[in-house]
């Protein structure tokens, strides 16, 4: 793993016996010890650790910076109180999407969080589209995932304004005497927050928090199954340069006001599947019996015709069965809907059902 990145907090992986792998060019934990089904079952009935320095942190000043990235994504930024947040996507011409982030408004300007696979093509596009702001990747920052119920009592006790904290609301403070930024959201569908502190800080806020009885690590893994759980697409699987956030089921992350006066990119094909419908949605699926569908399986009617694909699939610890997500025709998304998903070279009964498998707890 020479010539891998590595977060401020590797030395800690290692010592707590993670195992790491190789994602998008970063070393990190995929588990630990405990192993994933463990780690899964922290984070939804207590509090699980999770790093993800390995997500671009990217700062931008200047005068209208919301009006400014409006031209690059669908939602609506300009109307964000200082503190509040917001799941978008950069857009491209045709309509896909380059990425997907969270935009906070800080009062001065904008905080982003881009995936780890992107971060340098992000930046890249957010420099070029934003010429006349300061556009700045803060490289000496890690970011920490605390998720699960009792996250919200475990950061409470180290700065008791957290309690205060919406779903999507972000704020700087001060946790056992760091400068840090704490917002609360995350990718498990779990109360929860990322926080934000300078990288060499990192060590320091990861082992506070670990030595409270309530908190495990977790690692990848376990942040995949409880992202699938949730329903909650992963960039470069579920959603890609072509998907749509139409097609991504991803309609409520489209504000009232851009529908209306468009001028972001690819809003032309956006805004007709808005009214017309997709060729294609997301939707989640459960397979009958124990075995998991996989990524790149087909999905086929129950003439056995071809109607779609697997884009992410697995074992649920939670719901103790088979979950998976994927593409199929826009007429077969109905809930309830029979479907034959391709399972070892052969056609296993599926149905299309609600997402999320796991409903969300987040505090709103």
């Amino acid at each position: 793993m020479a010539d891998q990145l590595t977060t401020p907090l590797d030395a800690l992986h290692r010592e707590l016996g993670g195992r790491m792998v190789d994602f998008a060019g970063w070393a990190m934990p995929v588990q630990y010890p405990s192993g994933i089904i463990k780690e899964h079952t922290q984070a939804r009935e207590r509090a699980a650790l999770f790093d993800v320095s390995h997500m671009g942190q990217v700062s931008i000043e200047g005068p209208e910076a919301a009006a400014a990235i409006e031209r690059l994504v669908p939602a609506d930024i300009q109307g964000l109180a200082p503190g509040r947040a917001r799941y978008t996507q950069l857009t491209n011409e045709t309509g896909g999407m380059i990425d997907d982030l969270i935009i906070t408004a800080t009062g001065t300007g904008l905080f982003v969080v881009v995936n780890a696979g992107g971060r340098e093509a992000d930046l890249a596009h957010l420099e070029a589209h934003l010429p006349d702001h300061d556009v700045r990747l803060l490289a000496d920052r890690a970011l920490l995932a605390l998720q699960g119920p009792a996250a919200a009592s475990v950061l409470a006790a180290m700065a008791p304004e957290v309690a205060e904290l919406a779903f999507m609301e972000s704020r700087e403070l001060t946790l056992s005497g760091l400068e840090v930024r704490v917002s609360r959201l995350g990718y498990t569908g779990e109360d929860g927050f990322e926080i934000s502190v300078h990288a060499d800080h990192a060590q320091k806020l990861a082992r506070t928090l670990l030595a409270n009885e309530q908190v495990a690590p977790a690692g990848l893994g376990a942040r995949d199954s409880l992202r699938l759980e949730a329903g909650l697409c992963l960039y470069g699987h579920d959603i890609d340069a072509t998907t749509s956030p139409v097609e991504a089921a991803l309609t409520w992350t489209i504000g009232k006001r851009r529908r209306s006066e468009g001028g972001f990119p690819g809003a032309e094909r956006i805004l007709r599947e808005l009214q017309d419908g997709p060729e294609r949605r997301l939707v989640g699926l459960k397979p009958e019996g124990r075995a998991p569908a996989r990524e790149g399986a087909g999905i086929f009617d129950e003439a056995e015709k071809p109607v779609g694909r697997i884009t992410s699939g697995g074992f649920g610890p939670t719901v103790q069965a088979p979950v998976a997500m994927g593409y199929v025709e826009n007429h077969l998304r109905e809930p309830g809907t029979r479907l034959m998903i391709e399972l070892r070279g052969k056609p296993v009964p599926a149905e299309v059902t609600r997402l999320p498998f796991v409903p969300h707890r987040y505090h709103r």
